[in-house]
């Protein structure tokens, strides 16, 4: 099942995104909005999603069976893709719900032209060896990594390292004294839309 909003931009759509986003929140969350708003004033047509866990409760934290919400994730893709046809596809989450976007890109890197990843959960506030890495060296899509200096699910020294894994085309943004929720103005979306277009752009 499908459930959000979908952002329809002034003409032709250049690009799409399907947008998802962390345990903790809905697709109301201020962060969601506003990565919304300005890639739809950017060209791009963008479905803003609830993943089916939080569509099935309103509040508590994920089941252990995300693969229901990978589904989710690819519904969506899909729908998107069918509404705005031949434009690169991103698919774009904030913490859980990135996550459940590599993991889906991983398994199939059809899914997506390219990834946007917003505060990705490296790892357990405290629990640095835990690290969610596994399927890093399965991804082929570009991805975008935006990441606080100040988020406790990974230090970006950390994340540095773990990108390494990944065999795609990656670049890391780090936002200065940003925690993991992340407060980012239009001027950073926009700037982030600009290194996505240069990501998919770009010769393997």
């Amino acid at each position: 099942m499908v459930q959000g909003w979908l952002h329809t931009p002034t003409g032709t759509p250049h690009a799409s995104m399907a947008l998802f986003h962390g345990a903790g929140g809905n697709c109301e969350a201020p962060l969601m909005v506003a990565v919304a708003v300005a890639f739809c004033a950017d060209g791009y047509l963008v479905f803003r999603g609830d993943l089916p866990f939080r569509q099935q409760r309103p509040k508590g934290s994920p089941s252990a069976n995300s693969q229901r919400d990978r589904d989710g994730i690819r519904r969506a893709a899909e729908e998107v893709r069918a509404i705005a046809k031949d434009v690169p596809f991103c698919l774009a989450g904030h913490s859980y719900g990135g996550r459940q976007c590599t993991m889906l890109a991983a398994e199939d890197p059809a899914v997506a032209d390219v990834l946007l990843l917003f505060s990705y959960p490296l790892h357990p506030p405290g629990n640095e060896a835990k690290q969610r890495t596994e399927h890093f060296p399965s991804l082929r899509n570009p991805a975008l990594f935006i990441h606080g200096t100040r988020d406790p699910f990974g230090t970006i020294e950390e994340l540095e390292a773990a990108l390494k894994l990944i065999p795609a085309r990656k670049k890391l943004i780090s936002m200065k004294g940003g925690g993991h929720g992340l407060r980012l103005g239009q001027d950073d979306l926009l700037a982030f839309s600009a290194e996505i277009t240069q990501l998919t752009g770009e010769k393997a």
